[in-house]
């Protein structure tokens, strides 16, 4: 392990570098910018009542994705449960109002009972969105127009073979569109041009261990270079240089299925796997470069590890919130436990930070509330009506809160 000094020392380097992300209005991806799942919004609510939404509005079928946002703009997916059409919904940030809509015929198809046909949470570059479905014989990658909705490109990566359905979701790295597709069958990472979809390179993967859900992440090492991060069963956590897809190491650290995202915090990078509701553990590793160093894990957090869901940071400490509903606070120099609590009955969806709090859903649809201090200090529990496994958005001091089949938007100046 290296010494907790140095540690700090790039914990602080990484804050500053994502400092303005946080800070930023938009919100293009899973979990906002990184994946880190951060927001210094001083304009949301801890508690609310009913009449707090700004607005409520219902959406086309069902679904878990999160919602993303550019600027005015509020994309969702959804599904019908029975002839798993997909939907792609844009919405007027400021009052909920539908901007553009499309639908994409497909077949039904066996998922797993916690899953649904649009798990999958699309990204943005502030021209397109990028959206993906897949059934066992195709695998979608399609960019829209994010004015109006219509078809940039669209291509089909093959064949999609899992025990649970689809459930990745891609993001943005500068002008490439970066797809995880680690299978039962050919698997593969990959970049793809955003406004032409040529393909721009390939890393050829393991296939036939476990499905990955993983969405990928980006480490900036202090001189600057960048990773992307992908985490898998068969190939554990794998840094690849970002231009042309080359691998740069890999540690073989998990051993069950990769459902939650890699954390970047304190120059580790966090990941997990597990099945049946509960992690194996969660490892805190220090990533390789290819060349002179190799990766290695620091230290393993094992008590209340999670599966599906990802962890989030705030200050020193990292938060880790256990699909069973028990969260627990741990520095993130060493793992120290600070506190360990029972929050709730159960989560999919992943915790965010706003502000000073965290706010998390669990699956009965009721949006927990902490501090997030190395001290447990429960504030609020919000009701929401109905079951939810996305987990939140914020954008322009707005938080948006998804259900099953309803988007709601809430706080703001």
């Amino acid at each position: 392990m290296m010494f907790q000094s140095c540690v700090l020392r790039m914990f602080a380097a990484g804050a500053t570098l994502f400092a303005s992300a946080a800070s930023g209005e938009d919100w293009t991806r899973f979990r906002g910018a990184n994946g880190a799942g951060q927001s210094d919004a001083e304009s949301i609510p801890t508690k609310w009542t009913e009449e707090d939404y700004n607005w409520q509005v219902e959406l086309p079928g069902i679904g878990h994705s999160s919602p993303v946002i550019w600027k005015d703009k509020v994309i969702t997916t959804s599904s019908d449960a029975d002839s798993a059409a997909r939907y792609i919904t844009c919405r007027r940030a400021s009052d909920g109002t539908e901007i553009w809509s499309r639908q994409f015929a497909s077949a039904a198809h066996h998922v797993h009972a916690r899953n649904s046909y649009a798990s999958s949470t699309p990204a943005l570059d502030g021209q397109r969105v990028f959206f993906m479905w897949a059934t066992p014989n195709a695998y979608h990658l399609v960019a829209l127009d994010l004015e109006d909705g219509r078809t940039v490109w669209k291509i089909n990566l093959g064949e999609f073979k899992s025990q649970h359905g689809f459930a990745t979701s891609p993001i943005v790295h500068r002008d490439t569109v970066i797809v995880a597709n680690e299978q039962l069958g050919k698997s593969f990472l990959a970049a793809y041009d955003c406004k032409t979809g040529v393909e721009k390179w390939r890393c050829q993967r393991e296939g036939g261990v476990q499905t990955a859900y993983s969405v990928p992440c980006v480490f900036r090492g202090e001189d600057g270079s960048e990773q992307l991060i992908f985490h898998s069963t068969a190939h554990g956590i794998s840094g690849l240089n970002p231009e042309t897809g080359e691998l740069l190491w890999s540690i073989d650290v998990f051993n069950k299925r990769c459902v939650s995202s890699p954390v970047v915090a304190g120059g580790f990078i966090f990941g997990s796997s597990g099945q049946g509701g509960s992690g194996e553990a969660l490892v805190a590793a220090k990533p390789g470069n290819g060349s002179t160093r190799k990766p290695e894990v620091a230290y393993e957090i094992k008590k209340s590890a999670p599966y599906v869901v990802t962890p989030v940071v705030h200050g020193d400490w990292i938060f880790v919130w256990h699909d069973g509903g028990v969260v627990s606070c741990h520095d993130v120099a060493d793992g120290k436990l600070r506190w360990r609590q029972r929050v709730g009955r159960g989560f999919s969806g992943s915790p965010i930070r706003v502000g000073s709090n965290l706010y998390g859903i669990t699956e009965d649809g009721q949006v927990v509330v902490l501090a997030a201090e190395p001290e447990f200090r429960l504030l609020a529990r919000n009701e929401l009506g109905e079951p939810s496994r996305a987990t939140p958005a914020v954008a322009d001091g707005r938080l948006y809160l998804r259900t099953e089949t309803k988007l709601m938007s809430l706080g703001g100046r």
